[in-house]
């Protein structure tokens, strides 16, 4: 199970929240589950749902903890049975540019 997510700050006065969101991605990358963060979204790999919701949620907790609101927004692909598919999904989009461009 792949969970892409953005937690941020809101309501804190402040136009940069990049300290903030620094701690959500702390807690993402202390988990021990295999991470990327990107400039707008930090993606996580789970084998159960409640294994990944459960970082989702020590993540809003970190950024709960330095602002009163928090926003939230997350996409899941659910497919029991397939792994490593951080890195597996984007290598099948690169293959086939590569393919492209061979032909």
């Amino acid at each position: 199970m792949l969970i892409a997510f953005s937690v941020a700050p809101s309501g804190g006065g402040s136009d940069s929240v990049g300290d903030v969101v620094a701690e959500a991605v702390k807690v993402v990358r202390e988990s021990g589950l295999p991470n990327e963060t990107t400039a707008m979204f930090t993606t996580i790999e789970a084998a159960t749902w409640e294994e990944g919701m459960a970082v989702v949620k020590r993540a809003v907790e970190a950024v709960q903890a330095k602002a009163p609101r928090v926003s939230l927004v997350l996409k899941a692909d659910i497919r029991p049975g397939h792994t490593d598919q951080l890195h597996a999904k984007v290598d099948r989009v690169n293959r086939r540019l590569a393919e492209g461009e061979a032909g």
